[in-house]
Order: structure tokens, then C-alpha cells, then sequence
């Protein structure tokens, strides 16, 4: 890759990511309509497509490497895309490679448990992409908007009255921490959906019936409690958008967009890594040798004993 390209992709996701230490105030300082300069969908599908290759490389890299592993947190409000982003932004990696996890709501075995034992349980392996299709900052998100979960998580009321948001946010941010410094990177993106937008996708649900399936009366219920997540959301940014683990807003009014800016994110993640193929010592190159070997003497009469190496002499050259 090219250093020119690896700069316009840090630059492009550049202001969708949430400085470390800043009081974010979500509704003010992140527009869900933003289109970077980017007018055209045309243009977007364009850029898209190559951000998919370039992941695809990168996934088979991370895949040879085996050393290291991606952890991506997608969240989102209901109705912002986060399934079609994972669709459309993964579709070319290879499906051995990713593994994408959706948290519901905990079981009773989970709630009997510390809140981040059901994340840590679903975690990648080494090689591999995870993908959070929403996350443990439900736990800061959901259960903070509706605080009556506290209590079916079975908490001290020591623990469910003093600070337990502060608490939670530091767990989160030493946790992340923690996968970092074992070779995991965490890759936070939000889909930022304005309410006009989300309102309107819901009728959307509601007027198509091939898209009827979609709609929840408990999606309607939790919009009213739009101004509440919001806070949470920006409460959220502020306490664990780290060096280690940056958040990054994206805009999503336009899902063509919000595919084409997360495709971003995740690729400029994996540039940074930049994962290799294993280098092999002395003893296994004689070994790739020996079996080659044994391969061309058993190559049928009239074939040639590697069409690969002959394919690449070019025409005109000695034989």
C-alpha cells in the first residue's frame, strides 16, 4: 500500500474520532448528516469497494500472523445500520476469519456473573476480527437509562449507589487496556442516526411489508428516551474514548456513508497493526523444497512438472 493512500484514510476518519480527555457533548459536536466532501453515493460505493479490499488483504494477513487479534465494538441506536454495516463493510473477508457477536439481554447465568464475563467469554481469537454487534457499553448505555437493571444484576446496594458509573467506565477503560497490551485492538465505532432519521426509517419499517419483520414496538419505546441516551451516549465518549481504545462517531444519516467511513476505521486499524506473513527459517524452506521436489517427479507424462513456474518465464525467454 501506499503511503499517500494509508495518509487520506487517517486524514478522512480523522474528525469522526473522539479526542482522549474531551467532555463531549454528543448533539453539538458530531453531526449525524456529515459527509466529509463526499457528494455522491456513486463516489461512496467506489471508495467502499476499495476499503474492502484493501480489508481483505489485511484480514489474510492478520490470519497468517496469528499473533494478534481486532476487537470491533459497533454501537448504535435502534434503526442506524448496524447489521447492513457489518454486511456490506465485511463482505469480502474471509467468513473463517470473522466472527460476529450480538449480546441480548443477559441470561439468568450471566446476571449471576460480573458484566464484563459474558464479553470476555466471546472474545476473537488471535487472528482473527471480532465484531461486537452492540457490546459490554450496554452496560453503561442500557442499563444506565434504565437503572432497574442494576437490580437484576444482583449488586451490593453499596455498589449500586456510590459512583457505579465511574466505576464502570474505569473497569471498561482497564479492560480495554488489558486486550491492548495482549496484542487485541479495540476498534470503537458508533453510528451517530439523527431522531428525524431514525423516525423515519421506522416508518419505513412500518409502510414496507417486506420490512415489516424489522419493526419492534419496544424499538418506539426506548425513542422515547431519546434525550436520556444521548446523555449517556456523550458520558460515554468522554470517560472512554482512550489513547489505547478511541472512540470514533460516525455520521449515519446516510448508510452509504456510515458503511464507507466504518470500512475507514477498520482498515486504518489494521494498517497501524500491520500484520505479516510469517517468515520461515532455514529448515522449513528445505522442507517446502524437498516436497516440491517430490511434486514435479510426480507430475504425469507430458505435464509440466509446475505450471506455476512455467506460466511465469516470459515469451521469448530461454528454455
Amino acid at each position: 500500500m501506499s503511503a499517500d493512500m494509508t495518509k487520506r484514510i487517517a486524514r478522512f476518519i480523522e474528525p469522526f474520532r473522539v479526542t482522549p480527555g474531551t467532555n463531549v457533548k454528543l448533539a453539538k459536536d458530531y453531526d449525524p448528516g456529515f459527509k466529509a466532501g463526499i457528494d455522491k453515493k456513486k463516489d461512496g460505493v467506489g471508495l467502499l469497494n476499495d476499503g474492502i479490499e484493501l480489508l481483505s488483504e489485511y484480514q489474510q494477513r492478520l490470519a497468517a500472523e496469528a499473533t494478534r487479534g481486532v476487537v470491533v465494538v459497533l454501537q448504535a441506536l435502534d434503526a442506524a445500520g448496524k447489521d447492513g454495516t457489518i454486511r456490506h463493510v465485511m463482505s469480502g473477508v474471509n467468513p473463517q476469519g470473522v466472527r460476529v457477536e450480538s449480546f441480548k439481554i443477559p441470561s439468568a447465568r450471566e446476571l449471576d456473573q460480573d458484566f464484563l464475563r459474558r464479553y470476555q467469554e466471546r472474545l476473537p481469537a488471535r487472528g482473527e476480527i471480532g465484531i461486537f454487534n452492540r457490546s459490554h457499553y450496554e452496560e453503561v448505555l442500557v442499563v444506565r437509562v434504565h437503572p432497574q437493571n442494576l437490580v437484576r444484576q444482583k449488586l451490593p446496594a453499596e455498589t449500586r449507589e456510590h459512583h457505579v458509573w465511574k466505576h464502570r467506565f474505569h473497569a471498561i477503560n482497564e479492560w480495554e487496556r488489558y486486550l491492548t497490551d495482549n496484542g487485541f485492538r479495540v476498534v470503537k465505532i458508533f453510528l451517530n442516526l439523527s431522531k428525524e432519521e431514525q423516525r423515519i426509517r421506522f416508518l419505513r419499517r412500518l409502510d414496507l411489508p417486506e420490512h415489516n419483520w424489522k419493526f419492534s414496538s419496544h424499538d418506539l419505546e426506548e425513542r422515547g428516551y431519546w434525550d436520556v441516551y444521548q446523555h449517556a451516549f456523550s458520558e460515554m465518549f468522554t470517560h472512554t474514548s482512550t489513547e489505547w481504545a478511541p472512540w470514533y462517531v460516525i455520521p449515519a444519516d446516510r448508510k452509504w456513508f456510515a458503511r464507507v467511513a466504518a470500512g475507514a476505521v477498520i482498515a486504518n486499524a489494521l494498517i497501524e497493526l500491520d500484520p505479516r506473513y510469517p517468515t520461515l527459517d532455514e529448515d522449513a524452506l528445505r522442507d517446502l523444497q524437498e516436497a516440491k521436489r517430490r511434486l514435479e517427479a510426480d507430475a504425469p507424462e507430458g505435464a509440466a512438472p509446475d505450471p506455476f513456474e512455467a506460466a511465469a518465464v516470459p515469451v521469448g525467454a530461454d528454455a
